[in-house]
This record gives C-alpha cells, sequence and structure tokens, in this order.
C-alpha cells in the first residue's frame, strides 16, 4: 500500500504519504501556472518512489479555470427559440434595491450559441427531427466558429436523448463534447444547460492537466476528488470537469469526520483556514449534500458537499476603503511573493504578518516546515498600514485578527444558526494551515465550548484523501405524484442509473461498489425539494412528511410529488484512515517563551510532537508542528488524545 494525497490551495499545496505503516507530510509553495510542478517537488522532497504509487488529488484548476475565465472556447447547441438561455438564466438580482445594476459579465459568448432541430415533448415524442442534412449544416457552423468544445442541451433530453447523443456521435473525435442527459439528467433547462456548458468549458483544461501529470508520473494510478467527496479516475474526471469544482475542499470533511469519530463528537463545524481562503461546512452524522451549490456566482446544480467558501486565508491582504476604515480580504498575497513575512518580498500586510507582530506565530516558526519568518519585514508592512488608520502597529494588528474573525464567524453562522443549528450544540474542527491561529476567538464568538484540532493539522485536507471512496452519483427526473407511481417504475429508473454508472466505474460496479438509492420530493405546488434515502414507494410519503416538519416546522395535506431519483455507488474497499496513535507517556516542556504584545505578557511555547499522552496545556500558549500553529488563548485548556487530536476546551463556557 503506497498512497498519495495531495490537496493543491492557492498558497501552499500539501502531501500526505502513507506507505501502509507510517505516514509523512510536506508542503510546497504551489505553482499556480503549472500546478503539477509542485506535487512533482513535493514527491522528490519526500523522496517517494513512484513506482506502483496510488495518487489521489484535490485539485483548484476547474475552480481557478471558471473564475479567472480561462476555460476552452465552447460552442453552445440547443433547439430553435432557446439560443439566449444562458444569458437569460434565472432573472435574479444581486442587488435587490439597485435601480441601475451593472452589467454581468457572461463567460457564454452569445455569438456562440447555436440552434438546431431535434426536440422533444414531455413525454418523448419527437416535435421537431433532426435530418442528417441539419446535422451537417451544423458541422458547417460549428467548423466556421473554431471552437474547441461543444456543449449540447436539448428540450426535455432527460426524457429522451437520443437526438443529443446523435450529435454528440457526429462530434466525437473532434471536440470534447459534452451533453446534458449525460452531465445533468433533470428538469429545469438553465441549470442543466449552464452544468452541460461548464462542463466543456473546463474539460479541455482538466484534460490538458491531468495528461501533464500523466506524463509526469507514467506508473502512477490517479484518482480525482469530486465536489460530492467521492473520488473517480483520471481518465473518467477528465470528462467530468464540472464535478471537480468543489475538489480542494472536499477532502477536509473526511478528515474531519475521522477526527471527530475517534473524539467521540459526531456534530462538527468544520473550519479549514488556508492561504487564500476559509472553507466551512457542517457535519450532522453524515454530510451534507446541495444542488445548489454556487461557483462565480454562477448556479452549478450537480451534487457537491454544502461547503461554504469565504476569501479570507493567512494570506488575506488587509487594506483602508474609501470611508477609511480596515478591511481584510478578499485579494490574497498568494504564494509569490506571499505576506511580507515570507521573506519573498511582499509588501501589503496579511493576516500572518498581523499573528507575527502579535506574538501567535513566534519568530522561531518555520511555515511550511521551511520557510523561516521575517518578522521585520510583518512590522514594517503592518506599521505602514496602521500609519494610514492612525493607529500603533500592535492595536492594527489586532485589528486585522479581528475583522478575519469576524468574516469567518459570519460565515459559520451561515451554515449553522441561519439553517436553525444552534452552534453551541457542535464542536468547532479547526485545520489548515492558519486554522488554529483562530480557533479559540471564532469558538468564544459563537458559545462553543469544546473544539478539536485533529493530527497533521495542517495539511488535513490532503489526510482525507487518503480514505476517500471512489464513486460517482447519477440522477434522473421523473415529475409525477407520489400516488401514481409504481414500485416497478422505480427499479426499472435505478436499473437505468446503474448502467449509467458503470459507464465511468466500470463493469465490475456491481460487486466492488455499494449503492445507495434517494428520492427528490416536495409538495404539489412547491418548487423546493427535500433529499431523502428511498425507503420504498410505502414509506417515501411518511418520510417525507417528517423530514418537512422537522425542517420547516410543519407538515401539509398536500399530495406528495416526486421530482428526481438519485443512485450513489460508492467504493467497498476504502483504505482506513490512517491515525497517529499517541503512546508517547513523558509530558513535553515549553521549548521557548514568546511574548504575546496583546496580552502584554510572555506565554509557553510547545513542540506538538514533544506532548505526551494526556497532556494539558493552559492558555495562553502556542503548539507548534511543521505545518500548523496553534494559539490557546486565555481561559482555554488542550488536551493531547490518544487518536493525536487535541481536545480544546473553554472554561469560562462551564
Amino acid at each position: 500500500m503506497h498512497i498519495l494525497g495531495v490537496d493543491t490551495g492557492g498558497t501552499f499545496t500539501d502531501l500526505v504519504y502513507f506507505n501502509g505503516q507510517s505516514v509523512l507530510t510536506h508542503k510546497e509553495l504551489s505553482t499556480p501556472d503549472a500546478p503539477e510542478l509542485a506535487m512533482l517537488r513535493g514527491i522528490d522532497a519526500l523522496g517517494i518512489n513512484i513506482n506502483a504509487l496510488q495518487v489521489v488529488h484535490g485539485t483548484t484548476v476547474a475552480t481557478n479555470a471558471l473564475l479567472e475565465g480561462k476555460g476552452a472556447r465552447t460552442l453552445f447547441v440547443t433547439n430553435r427559440g432557446f439560443k439566449d438561455l444562458l444569458q437569460i438564466g434565472r432573472q435574479t438580482r444581486d442587488e435587490l434595491y439597485n435601480l441601475t445594476p451593472g452589467e454581468r459579465r457572461m463567460l457564454c459568448d452569445p455569438q456562440l450559441c447555436l440552434e438546431t432541430g431535434g426536440r422533444v415533448d414531455p413525454q418523448g415524442e419527437t416535435v421537431e427531427p433532426l435530418p442528417a442534412e441539419e446535422l451537417e449544416a451544423l458541422v458547417a457552423q460549428v467548423e466556421r466558429l473554431d471552437a474547441e468544445a461543444i456543449a449540447v442541451c436539448l428540450l426535455f433530453s432527460f426524457v429522451e436523448d437520443r437526438f443529443e447523443k446523435a450529435i454528440r456521435d457526429r462530434f466525437a473525435g473532434s471536440h470534447f463534447v459534452s451533453v446534458s442527459s449525460e452531465v445533468l439528467a433533470e428538469y429545469r433547462e438553465y441549470e442543466r444547460g449552464l452544468a452541460t456548458w461548464i462542463n466543456s468549458y473546463l474539460g479541455p483544461v482538466i484534460q490538458g492537466y491531468l495528461s501533464r501529470l500523466g506524463r509526469q508520473l507514467p506508473d502512477t494510478r490517479i484518482s480525482v476528488m469530486q465536489s460530492d467527496g467521492l473520488t473517480l479516475g483520471a481518465d473518467t474526471a477528465q470528462r467530468n470537469a464540472v464535478r471537480l469544482l468543489l475538489s480542494g475542499p472536499a477532502g477536509g470533511l473526511w478528515g474531519s469526520l475521522h477526527a471527530g469519530e475517534c473524539a467521540g463528537c459526531s456534530r462538527l463545524l468544520t473550519f479549514d483556514m488556508g492561504g487564500t481562503s476559509t472553507d466551512v461546512s457542517i457535519i450532522d452524522g453524515e454530510f451534507g449534500l446541495t444542488g445548489q451549490g454556487q461557483v462565480a456566482g454562477l448556479p452549478v446544480a450537480v451534487p457537491m458537499l454544502d461547503i461554504h467558501t469565504i476569501g479570507a486565508g493567512g494570506g488575506s491582504v488587509a487594506w483602508v476603503d474609501e470611508g477609511g476604515l480596515l478591511q481584510v480580504g478578499p485579494d490574497s498575497a498568494g504564494a509569490s511573493p506571499g505576506p511580507a513575512c515570507y521573506g519573498l518580498g511582499g509588501s501589503q500586510a496579511t493576516v500572518t504578518d498581523a499573528h507575527v507582530v502579535l506574538g501567535r506565530l513566534p519568530a522561531s516558526c518555520r511555515l511550511a516546515g521551511n520557510l523561516v519568518l521575517d518578522a521585520a519585514a510583518a512590522g514594517t508592512a503592518v506599521a505602514k498600514l496602521a500609519e494610514r488608520l492612525d493607529l500603533d502597529t500592535e492595536t492594527c494588528a489586532q485589528g486585522i485578527v479581528r475583522v478575519a474573525n469576524e468574516q469567518m464567524v459570519q460565515a459559520l453562522r451561515v451554515i449553522s444558526v441561519h439553517r436553525g443549528h444552534d452552534p453551541k450544540n457542535f464542536t468547532l474542527v479547526s485545520f489548515g494551515g492558519a486554522g488554529g491561529l483562530h480557533v479559540c476567538d471564532l469558538a468564544e464568538a459563537l458559545g462553543i465550548h469544546q473544539a478539536l484540532v485533529p493530527a497533521h493539522t495542517g495539511v488535513l485536507s490532503a489526510v482525507g484523501l487518503l480514505a476517500a471512496p471512489p464513486g460517482k452519483e447519477v440522477s434522473q427526473s421523473h415529475i409525477r405524484l407520489l400516488g401514481d407511481c409504481r414500485e416497478e417504475e422505480f427499479q426499472a429508473i435505478f436499473d437505468r442509473l446503474q448502467l449509467r454508472l458503470a459507464e465511468d466505474l466500470g463493469p465490475q460496479t456491481a460487486t466492488e461498489y455499494r449503492f445507495k438509492r434517494e428520492a427528490d420530493l416536495r409538495y404539489q405546488g412547491q418548487s423546493a425539494t427535500l433529499r431523502l434515502p428511498w425507503l420504498g414507494l410505502d414509506a417515501a410519503g411518511h418520510a417525507f412528511h417528517e423530514r418537512h416538519r422537522e425542517r420547516y416546522g410543519y407538515a401539509l395535506d398536500v399530495p406528495v410529488e416526486l421530482v428526481n431519483v438519485r443512485l450513489t455507488a460508492r467504493g467497498i474497499d476504502a483504505l482506513d484512515m490512517p491515525v497517529s496513535h499517541m503512546d508517547r507517556q513523558e509530558y513535553g516542556r515549553p521549548c521557548e517563551q514568546t511574548a504575546l504584545r496583546e496580552l502584554g505578557l510572555p506565554a509557553p511555547v510547545y513542540r506538538r510532537p514533544d506532548l505526551g499522552q494526556g497532556q494539558e496545556v493552559e492558555g495562553p500558549g502556542i503548539i507548534v508542528e511543521a505545518q500548523a500553529t496553534l494559539y490557546i488563548a486565555p481561559g482555554w485548556k488542550a488536551v493531547q488524545q490518544d487518536s493525536g487530536s487535541l481536545l480544546l476546551h473553554w472554561a469560562d463556557a462551564c
């Protein structure tokens, strides 16, 4: 067993190698222009033999290409009268009361939207045929527009897709082609069309990246994390680019879930703070999935983990707005030049620089294991900003941290309080290189009395990749009143969905994967749905009423309507998560003292590997490790767990 988890972030690329017995970790500065270079450097630094190696990769390539508008030149093909589908969208407004809103930037060029025949009605009957001569006319249009990729979304193709497949087959081999009946076989033309267009827009980018990576690692089996927390082989992932938009953050939830199980905590608020952004999510016994995610301001209806992301990380730049107020992010110093304290030429004050000034990051720390802190450069950058605000340097640094904290507290409230959950009933799980510096502050702001800092916290997303099982979810819209359905219908739909899964996962799907059946249900007349496990036709209605009452506080005496049927395949033989069992009995002593300037007193600094089993560290104090630093605030106590995690308790909350 030789498996490598690689999580590529905006600032760092994290690597975790497991050889079946021990775990090695490494951080490498990311190389955004060629992300595979940082991975290859990390492999060299770890001294890994790439022969017979398995790599599980969480990548931001798809996300960055969409955010930066650097995808392929893509044609959108639909039925006559609907070529403006992607431009019209849902006509939602970002600024509800702005009478003169700015024009939205459209990634899809209207000149690249084409119309054709091949239309069916809601029953799948032909309304307009697609004769051979019309198909050839479409070929001529495509050749004239010189596109690299094609996205095909015909009306009601989720019911009958023969015309989409005819177009796909005609362009196969000459273009990257996506058809909506394979990308997202669900009703709602805009969401289905947009998902298909994104898949084609990003497909050549992902294809090029994974092909380059495959050439560099020819004898390596590469899998890629999807947005829903399951992995796909590299060849299949190239055809499913739209499913990789949350590839990076997904691994951290697997690591959090495992750390929580070891600590006896099943209700978790997760908080992943890296160099560029912060991802927050909620785990209430299991992951939450959504089909209403947004990336780059666009609705992405493919299944993804319910993760909320904000532009606040360790490298987020502090600045002063036109009104003279201190702001933090969303711009980041990134990997190059990075925060001023990296000593790589950065001059703007960042959240990390503020921690250096306050003493939460001792000058002896080595960020990412090898970066020497330049405390003088950090002080100069923060002092320059403080002068603009008419503050002293330390007060300005405190302000930077507090503003960043407030942004992250609001994000945590969005995924908890706004959804009817009391944060006090959850354990806050902190990970990412910068998460430990903020965990106590955030927990106090939310009234949370317990927090968890897992082992390998600075690279937990990469650790989680090791345990993520292979698999995929497929769906099919089948809109009917539940009372009009027959059990045989569902079996036929599930059989078709299983055949679709076999196309991507291989012919051994039935024996190597376990299947989960689900359905999206709603009351007749509603637009929103609730996703429930499919327990059979007789139990479905009762289960929906109970879930609706649990979610919204009431149930209705109204017929229940089936909307979508879902089937998820998850690999049976997933790797057991490696656990860093603590067997050190001797308690470690502080290795140095640091001056916490905001408190005006010294604090002990411990090395995390030196802590003994059951050792307690009371705040204020600092615990440092190769990839992360933990600040224990006054009133908090950290206890070393057998599993390697640190469990934090807030005395003032008891």
